[in-house]
């Protein structure tokens, strides 16, 4: 029992490492590792727990019945085909016979279980004949029926592996060349810049759909917006300069709304304020945003643009300095407040989210002002303690909106949501290739969050929009290819 004893010791010592990355993730620490990192992280320890829990079912001859509580085993949907194997006991000339008294055995029941499988990847060829018909009264005629429509015309891929290769690269971050890789383990042999071919012309026939989401949020009385870098190939240099990707998106769930919510992504070469202003076109309303100086600049060009900005960013300001800083934890504390008060009205109707507010946030904001000025005065501006407490109150009047508009979120979470699939398909593609390429990537990458936010599969939705693209469906009617419209 000695090996039992420690496969137990070693369960217990990675399942303490698990415990303490959980605490990272949900306690009040759960800014301090990076999402990602966290991830990763849990993938190898929970790697290792596995292990060590087959070395103790090895260790005492059968599997354990100990499972860590609130594991996730995995759930099998009802959708799936059913492969069926009866194991039963042996016959012996034609009869099951019992072990004790050879007397034949009859079927009193039958114990099931169900065990997920897989089929890799499996390519199939799909062949297309038309015969061709002539006349004999007039040998001259020839009819046969039109070739179905293809987005690569004279091309060998199906609309379904087309979408299959998006969704790997810009859902699933996997570049075009690791693709490749897989496919030729398989015996297809691909070549990267044939899988690129392909990108771009299903980003060519999607380029109307997302430019129709955009003109859809244009339209809305509220949206946010940020953005984020892409590093892409200058050729000239020969190294990576920086794009940017701006995000802008809408989200009216939390106060009860029943738009869809839908975001669409635009490349643009720099950082500039200008660039937010062309893409927003005549928007009007209010625009929840971070801290970024582009955008104070767009409001006061444009009047009809009102800025709400993001408490979340405030108190990454003050939770920076936590460790050191009495007055950072005192501001802590209240934005704490602040955010237990929105957990409780998050789903309540616009009306009822600004009385609650008035109610019980305004004293909160109106004390915390005080605080911060008085603060401000006893505080070097050069100090990083400063630095926090001016962010803040030169936002003051942004960072109030919420309390008059129960429309407005406490922060801009919702568009940082949506950046987060392209920071990591940016860390597994490493640049986008050039300024064409970033605006591919912002192109396809819109379409599949929109699958994702809707909650419908992007593969299967990428395969129908780009099948009836094929056949001409008409440019004024892509409205209604949108991904929320399969689920409406």
């Amino acid at each position: 029992m000695a090996a039992k004893g420690e496969a137990d010791a070693e369960i217990e010592r990675l399942q303490s490492i698990v415990d303490a990355f959980m605490r990272h993730r949900f306690g009040a620490r759960s800014e301090q590792l990076d999402p990602d990192q966290l991830q990763l992280g849990l993938e190898d320890v929970e790697t290792a727990l596995g292990q060590a829990r087959a070395a103790r079912d090895a260790a005492i001859g059968k599997p354990s019945s100990d499972r860590p509580r609130k594991a996730n085993r995995g759930s099998l949907p009802a959708h799936l085909e059913r492969i069926e194997q009866v194991v039963d006991v042996e016959e012996v000339d034609g009869i099951r016979a019992c072990p004790c008294c050879g007397g034949a055995l009859h079927q009193i029941g039958e114990d099931v279980a169900e065990r997920l499988d897989v089929v890799p990847i499996t390519f199939r060829v799909l062949v297309t004949r038309r015969p061709r018909y002539g006349c004999r009264s007039c040998e001259s005629a020839i009819v046969q029926a039109p070739a179905p429509a293809r987005i690569v015309e004279g091309g060998i891929p199906t609309e379904a592996l087309i979408a299959q290769v998006l969704v790997a690269k810009y859902a699933d971050h996997l570049p075009l060349y690791r693709q490749a890789q897989i496919y030729a383990r398989q015996g297809i042999q691909l070549d990267r810049s044939t899988l690129a071919d392909w990108v771009g012309r299903a980003a060519w026939y999607l380029r109307p759909l997302r430019d129709h989401i955009l003109e859809r949020l244009r339209r809305s009385e509220r949206l946010f917006a940020d953005e984020t870098t892409a590093p892409v190939l200058d050729p000239g240099r020969g190294r990576t300069k920086t794009g940017q990707l701006w995000a802008y998106a809408r989200d009216d769930r939390p106060w009860g709304g029943n738009t869809p919510p839908m975001v669409a992504y635009v490349y643009a070469a720099d950082r500039k304020g200008e660039r937010a202003e062309a893409h927003l076109g005549d928007f009007a309303g209010i625009l929840q945003v971070d801290g970024y100086g582009g955008y104070t600049a767009l409001a006061k060009r444009r009047q009809q643009i009102v800025l709400a900005f993001c408490w979340a960013h405030v108190r990454r300001k003050f939770y920076e300095l936590a460790d050191n800083s009495p007055v950072a934890i005192e501001v802590l504390q209240r934005i704490a407040a602040l955010y237990k008060i929105e957990d409780e009205v998050r789903g309540a109707s616009a009306e009822q989210r600004q009385q609650i507010r008035q109610e019980r946030s305004r004293v909160i904001i109106d004390d915390l002002r005080i605080y911060l000025e008085t603060k401000s005065r006893q505080v070097s501006a050069k100090a990083k303690l400063g630095e926090a407490i001016r962010y803040a109150l030169t936002r003051w009047a942004g960072l109030s909106r919420f309390l008059d508009d129960g429309r407005v979120d406490l922060d801009s979470n919702a568009v940082e949501r949506s950046i987060r699939p392209l920071a990591l398909n940016r860390k597994n593609a490493l640049f986008a290739g050039s300024d064409e390429g970033g605006d591919n990537w912002a192109v396809i990458a819109t379409l599949i969050e929109n699958c994702k936010l809707s909650g419908i599969n992007p593969h299967t939705w990428l395969t129908q929009a780009l099948g009836k693209l094929a056949n001409g469906h008409p440019a004024n009617s892509v409205g209604e290819l949108m991904p929320w419209t399969a689920v409406a």
